[in-house]
């Protein structure tokens, strides 16, 4: 069985990690042969794809598309900026937002200014949660205890991950369970009881619940969310199943926790 450190020193080799963590990740390096091979390996794999990978030149007809498309986006950012300037010049509104903004909640309205002004943002932890997910389709990756039983699953997790979750077999529901593995998410080390469902695998991630809103509604790259909260729990279902589906689980997984909860 390997190491339950594992996922961490390979988000540390693609440098997705902070400081902190890092430091830490070093440290159980310096303890763990396991952990120090996987990571030479890794520094092996990279020097060879460098080393070995032929150099492919784009067309010029595919480079001129790119430049082509990037100066048609810097245009539409340039005429936004424009046109922010002329909405802060109007006299009227130029000093509305002066007197809203020295208020007391200035801050929270300058924040929602700036944030209706430049539009959505990408969400760090759904690009996270697909990150990990895509990883775990990898061979090897997707399970690190393999059972449909919950008295052997739920227990693996204890010195594995940082949270305890909610875990059963939902076979006559068609949601199999098949297993459990450790990942790093949220900076944190997550706990993911993996289902299938059909051809459809889906991740189950948990982790120690905090004051940020959770996803919901999200689709990325093909893949839908489903996540909600349940006691101090944060769970995140992901998976290319259709949503409904996916909801379906979610549905069985929070009734049994409110079960749970009230025992």
């Amino acid at each position: 069985m390997r190491c339950a450190e594992s996922m961490r020193v390979q988000a540390y080799f693609d440098g997705e990690v902070d400081a902190v963590s890092g430091a830490d990740i070093e440290r159980h390096i310096a303890h763990c042969a396991e952990c120090r091979a996987l990571l030479q390996d890794l520094e092996q794999v990279r020097t060879v794809l460098r080393r070995d990978s032929a150099y492919a030149r784009s067309p010029p007809a595919l480079r001129a598309k790119v430049v082509r498309a990037l100066d048609e986006e810097s245009t539409e950012g340039a005429e936004m900026s424009r046109s922010v300037a002329r909405f802060t010049r109007m006299p009227r509104l130029r000093s509305f937002w002066t007197g809203a903004l020295s208020g007391a909640g200035g801050t929270a309205l300058a924040a929602s200014l700036l944030f209706f002004l430049l539009g959505p943002r990408m969400n760090p932890l759904v690009d996270e949660l697909v990150n990990a997910h895509v990883r775990s389709l990898m061979p090897a990756h997707l399970v690190d205890v393999i059972s449909t039983d919950k008295h052997t699953v739920k227990p693996w997790f204890a010195g594995h991950a940082d949270v305890s979750p909610v875990v059963a077999d939902f076979e006559p529901q068609s949601y199999r369970l098949i297993g459990g593995r450790a990942d790093y998410v949220n900076h944190q080390r997550s706990a993911v009881v993996v289902y299938q469902h059909g051809s459809h695998v889906i991740n189950v991630f948990s982790w120690a619940g905090n004051a940020g809103a959770l996803p919901s509604d999200v689709t990325r790259n093909g893949y839908h969310f489903a996540c909600w909260k349940s006691a101090d729990i944060d769970y995140c279902a992901v998976s290319d199943a259709a949503r409904p589906e996916l909801l379906g689980l979610a549905r069985l997984l929070q009734e049994l926790g409110a079960h749970d909860g009230r025992e």
